[in-house]
């Protein structure tokens, strides 16, 4: 399984990239942990393979730190959108995903525009266990805040808190006991969003098969939408997170939610190569 790849990161939030155009790559679950592993492996939030598509540039597969396979990725995306701008040199690309084809666009040197489409606002989309509101769903898990959560889908499943403080909260504590509730029957991300202004949201995500991550370009969308669909926010907003900031915006004209922020590559190496799958079970 000895592999080239790049480690890239949107805001911190980091991805190893495969390419498995010319030879397959499709690793178990626990092979995709040992990679992501960061005291043994080469480290990560999510693992990425740039698969063959054949109605778009290229298909992106994801996989979660904790193995599971997921079908949107926000961040991932645009740096996998640098990649092939940067290899084409054109201005825009198609990304072929679980969730759907999304079109990236260059937006400077290493900044890069995801369009990740009309966000998933009914129960079923998200989705919840049992029909209820996905404006303000009744779930209470914050005792001290006194708003119902919102629950977005952008691919994936989101709910997300309106809390007076984002730093202060327990993300770390609170998140997985969200992330496995029961009215998420595919489990959820777990946004904690303070409004500091109609254009300015501070947002802590707990990513589901992740955990608390520094960046989260889907939870950064699901946070605007869920904040304007309450009154909180306007159409468009700069999302504060632990590893800097995206400009989101959801585009009346189309319905569809724009997503804006920076890229950046770290370095490149090779996947080691293992023998066997129980070589990587006994080492975890």
């Amino acid at each position: 399984m000895s592999r080239p790849f790049i480690k890239m990161n949107g805001l911190g939030n980091d991805f190893v990239v495969v390419e498995a155009k010319s030879e397959p790559f499709a690793p178990t679950a626990a092979q995709a942990r040992a990679i992501a592993d960061r005291a043994d492996g080469v480290g990560c939030d999510q693992l990425i393979a740039l698969e063959t598509s054949p109605r778009a540039d290229v298909f992106m597969r994801i996989w979660n730190a904790d193995g599971g396979e997921v079908s949107a990725c926000g961040n991932a995306t645009r740096c996998v959108g640098w990649l092939i701008l940067e290899a084409t040199g054109r201005e825009s690309a198609l990304i072929d995903t679980a969730a759907g084809l999304l079109t990236v666009t260059r937006a400077g040197d290493t900044a890069v525009t995801v369009d990740m489409g009309e966000p998933g606002l009914s129960w079923r989309e998200i989705p919840l266990a049992r029909a209820l509101s996905t404006r303000e769903t009744p779930l209470r898990i914050l005792s001290a805040t006194p708003r119902l959560p919102g629950c977005v889908s952008m691919g994936n499943p989101h709910v997300v808190f309106f809390v007076s403080n984002a730093e202060t909260v327990r993300a770390d504590k609170i998140g997985p006991k969200v992330e496995r509730h029961p009215l998420f029957p595919e489990r959820v991300n777990v946004g904690f969003a303070q409004i500091k202004g109609p254009d300015r949201i501070r947002l802590r995500v707990w990513e589901r098969g992740a955990g608390l991550t520094r960046a989260c370009g889907t939870g950064a969308c699901a946070a605007l939408v869920a904040a304007h669909r309450r009154g909180l926010a306007g159409l468009a907003a700069t999302i504060e997170m632990d590893g800097g900031e995206l400009f989101v915006e959801w585009r009346g004209a189309d319905n569809h939610v724009l997503m804006t922020g920076p890229t950046a590559v770290e370095f490149t190496g090779r996947l080691p190569k293992w023998e066997s799958v129980a070589e990587l079970e006994s080492a975890e």
